[in-house]
């Protein structure tokens, strides 16, 4: 069975605003290492429409530094689901717009063939998340404390505590740590 991965960018105080943190070509690496273990991304409208077009863009220019490109290549070559009522057409051809449950769809994904499922959003993470469904945690801490901006578990709450088991970590010169769990079994 697929597992499900969420992996994402954060404040040393639990801030994951995309404008606080400057990940450098050593972190893009890491993400990109991340998505190459997958073959699906899971996005709400909102991150969604950050990543895309941005993301495509480069990957057909690759006009930018070696590690986007990459970055940008690999994502790129990945299907999204997106989960929204109000997106009518996504733009690109192998995005797929879902609008109906999303436990029920991730556990329809679980069971076809392929790698990781990707979780790129914080409030499909959170929902996931309450209802057991993630398997693992990238978590990638910036040195930087940002004050504002959106958190993990502001959508929904965690019935209870979820343990987690610490399988990895990776500190990178600039000071940022990834920290890779996976769901306590």
């Amino acid at each position: 069975m697929r597992k499900v991965v969420f992996a994402f960018n954060y404040s040393a105080d639990g801030y994951c605003g995309h404008t606080d943190m400057s990940p450098d070509d050593k972190i893009l690496k890491y993400f990109t290492g991340v998505l190459r273990n997958a073959s699906v991304l899971l996005y709400g409208r909102t991150t969604y429409q950050l990543m895309v077009p941005y993301w495509s863009d480069i990957a057909r220019s690759q006009s930018e530094i070696e590690a986007e490109n990459e970055f940008a290549r690999v994502f790129d070559a990945l299907d999204i689901v997106v989960f929204s009522t109000t997106l009518k057409d996504a733009g690109r051809a192998r995005t797929r717009i879902a609008g109906g449950n999303l436990a029920e769809e991730v556990l329809a994904l679980k069971q076809q063939p392929g790698k990781d499922i990707l979780v790129g959003s914080l409030s499909i993470a959170s929902q996931l998340s309450e209802r057991g469904l993630i398997d693992e945690y990238h978590f990638v801490v910036h040195p930087v404390l940002a004050g504002k901006g959106p958190r993990l578990f502001e959508t929904a709450k965690l019935s209870e505590r979820l343990p987690l088991d610490l399988t990895g970590s990776e500190t990178f010169p600039s000071g940022v740590v990834a920290l890779h769990y996976k769901k306590h079994t």
